[in-house]
């Protein structure tokens, strides 16, 4: 990992999603590089876990914990509130990285496995997204920015992923439009999309499936969640200042054309 060393220095980040996979590897690197991190997670147990693993003895770094429901505006408040009960500010960095995937052939799909993906993935990303705005804003803060999570299923689609597909390129809308309201206030909005990752997600695949998606990867392997937040750390960092409403792809060449 050729970690940038410190350029989130003392930047109040949170994480959904951060208790595994993609999430956990974004804490990892972004607390590396000099973050105080708030890993957020429906599960309290992966959260605290995610937390233990985390570097802290950077300058004026302090972690911490919290369960959210990414669907729940409720929770989301409680969750901001008692980040700016802590630290006195609202998070300035923002990664989107909650999700969940409840996969069926169109045909078969249950109202409920549809309503479940799009509340999680796309509502959740729209909750979290504005009321970090809204903190960010009301605070007069310079500068923020907040990384959703999309996948490269948003743009090309999936078999049996109906739900997920149309999550994940609702997100990327609600990205771009984000980027356009809210540069105004120094908030950069941007997504990354990954490709075919090795995360508890992708441990329920057959291995068949996988052995056949490595052969539609160029590079010949999937991905690893580091690789993705390694991206995510310089989207949150002003390596990328110029850059909003962009989507980056993470997928080692995979549905390239």
């Amino acid at each position: 990992m050729a970690a940038a060393a410190t350029r989130l220095i003392s930047r109040l980040t949170l994480v959904t999603g951060g208790g595994s996979g993609i999430g956990r590897a974004v804490c990892q690197r972004f607390a590396s590089e000099g973050a105080s991190v708030v890993v957020a997670d429906i599960s309290e147990e992966s959260a605290n876990e995610t937390l233990g693993s985390l570097q802290g003895d950077l300058r004026g770094q302090g972690h911490m914990a919290g369960v959210v429901d990414v669907s729940s505006k409720e929770s989301i408040t409680k969750l901001v509130t008692s980040i700016q009960t802590r630290y006195f500010q609202p998070p300035s960095v923002c990664v989107n990285a909650a999700g969940i995937t409840r996969d069926d052939f169109l045909l078969n799909m249950t109202e409920e496995e549809f309503d479940k993906v799009i509340q999680v993935n796309l509502k959740g990303s729209f909750l979290v997204t504005q009321a970090v705005a809204q903190a960010l804003v009301a605070c007069g803060a310079p500068k923020g920015s907040i990384v959703t999570v999309g996948s490269i299923v948003g743009k090309v689609g999936n078999v049996g992923q109906a739900n997920y597909a149309a999550s994940k390129a609702g997100v990327e809308g609600l990205t771009r439009t984000a980027a356009k309201e809210l540069s105004r206030f120094g908030i950069r909005c941007n997504c990354v999309l990954p490709g075919f990752i090795s995360t508890p997600m992708t441990d329920k695949v057959p291995e068949k499936v996988i052995t056949k998606m490595k052969s539609l990867v160029p590079m010949g392997r999937m991905g690893e969640p580091a690789e993705v937040a390694d991206v995510c750390a310089f989207l949150a960092s002003d390596d990328s200042r110029y850059i909003t409403g962009a989507s980056v792809e993470v997928t080692g060449g995979l549905f390239i054309g």
